[in-house]
């Protein structure tokens, strides 16, 4: 018999019942140390008193009016994200998915409206991520989430990642964009070197392509940066933010230059609840922390210390570990023993992370982990490393 939630996911068998800070504490009582934050989301940490304020404050007064008038949150949001990027202007929503189909109808829509209606493909890369709608699983680059779900959205050629010249070969005359995570997430934490993204900007320019850069998992700190797109010194055209944008609670936002922007006038695009005032207020309390002095100092600091235990631990367990990968506070253990056996391992030790492709575990703490709560987790993969050697 099927259960009352459908089984859309392999769950584990714990139940939480609070976090606070960087831990999580199931029904038992049992803590955690939560190197997970729930894929990324829970960015200044659970229950971060700044962010349940501003909850609280705000659900006294509006939780929902809609988008057919104005919302000064929205406004207030919207402006600073602007004068901290290469935007003009910020569509508010409630996921990474919904962020992504954003931009994809927009550079669909600029394309058109500047004479060029047959340019609607865009090209994306293998071992991709771009959500789990049908458009975003047709432009990523996993077979798994494909399967059974078919024909495809026919609009999405995918190359190699960090293949330039693979790309420019497949641009066409009905390319309208090219769609690029900075560091690949879910595919297994896969960087590219600057001078990629650079030659990228490049080619957009030289075939009048929009440049897209999924940063729903890269983006609000989680590099250092609050875009990890500006580590590459690049000016992209479109960039959807999800995930730590919220600090746990639902948002999604599109940002782009005004060039693309314009050609959605009112009624081209909506969402009923995104952008409604209680997402604002939590949105707009993470940026009260994540925008403070030396906030992205510390996250470039604790992501510098996690990399270098983790490099150790792959030192020092050769027959489990092979690589450390990724960037700040975004990064991926390539295991040479099943990744699910070192994850599953670890949550009965009490340390949360995340799998992800090409045999990686994932480790995305809160951006406001400290040095002390690093060394423990460490300590935790060093002691499973141990009983998993052979």
């Amino acid at each position: 018999m099927i259960s009352a939630v459908m089984p859309t996911y392999g769950r584990t068998d714990v139940v939480f019942e609070r976090g606070e800070g960087t831990y999580l504490f199931d029904t038992d009582g049992k803590r955690y140390l939560d190197f997970g934050t729930g894929i990324a989301v829970v960015s200044i940490g659970h229950a971060h008193p700044h962010l349940v304020e501003a909850l609280k404050d705000q659900a006294e007064k509006l939780w929902h009016c809609s988008n057919l008038y104005r919302i000064a949150g929205q406004e207030k949001l919207a402006q600073r994200l602007v004068d901290i990027s290469f935007a003009d202007t910020v569509f508010f929503c409630n996921s990474g998915a919904e962020a992504v189909e954003a931009g994809l109808k927009m550079v669909r829509k600029y394309q058109s409206s500047i004479g060029n209606s047959g340019k609607y493909r865009v090209i994306t890369c293998e071992q991709s991520f771009h959500g789990r709608t049908l458009a975003t699983i047709s432009a990523g680059g996993n077979d798994k989430h494909r399967e059974g779900f078919g024909p495809m959205v026919d609009a999405f050629d995918r190359v190699a990642f960090g293949n330039l010249n693979e790309l420019r070969d497949a641009i066409t005359d009905e390319t309208a964009a090219i769609l690029v995570e900075p560091i690949q997430g879910e595919g297994g934490i896969h960087p590219a070197e600057p001078e990629y993204f650079q030659r990228l900007r490049e080619t957009a320019d030289e075939f009048g392509l929009a440049l897209f850069f999924d940063e729903v998992q890269t983006g609000v700190g989680r590099t250092g940066k609050f875009f990890a797109h500006e580590w590459t010194g690049i000016t992209p055209d479109v960039v959807s933010i999800a995930k730590g944008l919220g600090g746990g609670f639902p948002v999604g936002a599109c940002l782009a230059t005004e060039k693309l922007a314009a050609a959605l006038g009112p009624g081209t695009h909506g969402s009923t609840f995104g952008g409604n005032p209680l997402a604002m207020a939590a949105a707009n309390a993470v940026l009260d922390v994540v925008l403070e002095d030396g906030f992205l100092d510390h996250v470039i600091e604790m992501g510098n210390l996690l990399r270098g235990e983790l490099q150790k631990l792959v030192e020092r367990h050769p027959a489990v570990l092979e690589q450390v990968r990724g960037g700040g506070l975004l990064l991926g253990l390539k295991a040479k023993a099943p990744n699910m056996d070192i994850v599953n391992a670890l949550i009965a030790k009490g340390l949360l992370t995340v799998p992800a492709g090409d045999n990686v575990i994932r480790f995305i703490p809160p951006l406001t982990v400290s040095a002390g709560e690093i060394a423990d987790a460490v300590a935790l993969v060093d002691e499973v490393c141990g009983d998993l050697a052979p």
